[in-house]
């Protein structure tokens, strides 16, 4: 008999913990568990080799150093360039949202827009940053085709506004060598040249000094010329803006 009162056959009834290992192991795995176990060891190693394959198939993978940092530079300066656009809309977007009144808003936007546009055109007056250039050509050998290089040297290096001899300098700008003289849209102008040019002081200088560029070119001609950077530089010679006569705005 046991303790209890119970018949006692000799054998000791198997404790929690042996019973709980009865159960574990050895384990009992049926087919389906068998048939999930291979299906995810399949999907596993089918990830693995697309992903070494398009490791290995990377077009980057066979580039040089100097490419590949040439590259990280010009996507971190993407980036930044990304970054400050997203932050200047995002200041428009609060600007918007928290002003008190945002029709008044909306116009003033819309008068700066119409200011940097009329810039561009140049039916505005200008002011800022920039550089004064003098080109000085006693000996007449100067051409316009040269001059006309200068403004496309500027306009790269990120010049905003120009003038020449009191004639504003927009998109639209010709010039042309007639009877021995220079003209910008038809009206003539004389050496020296001076160059009011707003922008950047710091890009627009090395633009015109570079080995081979503007400044070497003009001096090869024994023309003169001198460079200053100015705080202020004042672009006011004006052009009537132009009525087209056939374009119409397309929107509503």
């Amino acid at each position: 008999m046991t303790p209890g009162g119970g018949p006692d056959d000799g054998r000791r009834a198997p404790a929690g913990r042996e019973r709980l290992i009865r159960g574990l192991w050895p384990p009992r795995v049926n087919r389906n568990q068998l048939t999930v176990a291979l299906l995810l060891f399949v999907l596993g190693l089918g990830l693995a080799i697309q992903v070494r394959s398009t490791s290995e198939n990377s077009p980057l993978r066979g580039a040089r150093q100097e490419d590949l940092v040439r590259i990280l530079d010009e996507l971190d300066s993407r980036t930044q360039r990304l970054e400050e656009e997203k932050r200047k809309l995002e200041n428009q977007k609060s600007e918007l949202e928290n002003s008190s009144d945002q029709a008044e808003e909306a116009r003033r936007q819309t008068q700066e827009r119409a200011r940097q546009l009329g810039v561009l055109a140049g039916t505005v007056a200008a002011e800022g940053p920039g550089i004064r250039m003098t080109v000085r050509d006693d000996t007449d050998t100067v051409e316009a085709h040269m001059l006309l290089d200068t403004i496309q040297e500027l306009r790269a290096a990120g010049a905003e506004a120009i003038e020449i001899n009191d004639v504003r300098v927009v998109t639209s700008t010709h010039f042309t060598d007639s009877d021995g003289d220079i003209r910008i849209d038809g009206r003539k102008v004389v050496s020296p040249y001076r160059f009011e040019v707003i922008g950047k002081p710091q890009d627009l200088e090395p633009a015109l000094n570079i080995p081979g560029g503007v400044v070497q070119t003009l001096e090869k001609e024994q023309a003169t010329v001198s460079i200053t950077r100015s705080e202020k530089i004042v672009v006011d010679a004006l052009r009537s803006a132009k009525r087209p006569d056939y374009a119409q705005s397309s929107s509503q």
